[in-house]
């Protein structure tokens, strides 16, 4: 009954934690950068950039997505997708480089904070959360 219990928990949260990447990929997809504060002028290159990666954010947010059912046999895919083997997959590797930006440029705002807590905090602990609940579930 508590496996049951958590296996719903985990998939919630990991379903509320999905609501970020969907949501802003797609606003960036729709509107360019011009939805970031103080944004005016873009020049085209930016602007197409900005969306290619919005595009790849909102597809990482699908990915997570489809771990939601049967969580607990999506191990290998939530991992990869987090980067959590080899410290370099699609989240972390840019929350690494959204780091790098915050110490050579400086802080960026809210909203770009909340993504290196998610991208550096939440999803790793999200994938050994669910890594551990997988072992416990399968035996």
């Amino acid at each position: 009954m508590i496996a049951r219990w958590e296996r719903r928990m985990l998939q919630i949260v990991v379903l509320a934690a999905c609501g970020v990447p969907l949501f802003t990929g797609s606003r960036g997809v729709w509107l360019g950068p011009y939805w970031l504060k103080g944004v005016q002028d873009v020049p085209v290159d930016l602007d197409s950039h900005f969306r290619y990666l919005s595009g790849i954010f909102l597809g990482v947010g699908l990915a997570f997505l489809s771990c939601v059912p049967a969580i607990e046999t999506k191990g290998p895919r939530f991992r990869m997708l987090g980067g959590f083997v080899v410290l370099g997959g699609f989240v972390v590797l840019g929350g690494l480089a959204r780091l790098w930006s915050l110490v050579s440029v400086g802080a960026p705002t809210g909203g770009h904070m909340f993504g290196l807590a998610m991208e550096l905090g939440v999803v790793p602990l999200l994938m050994l959360w669910q890594w551990r609940f997988a072992l416990r579930w399968q035996g």
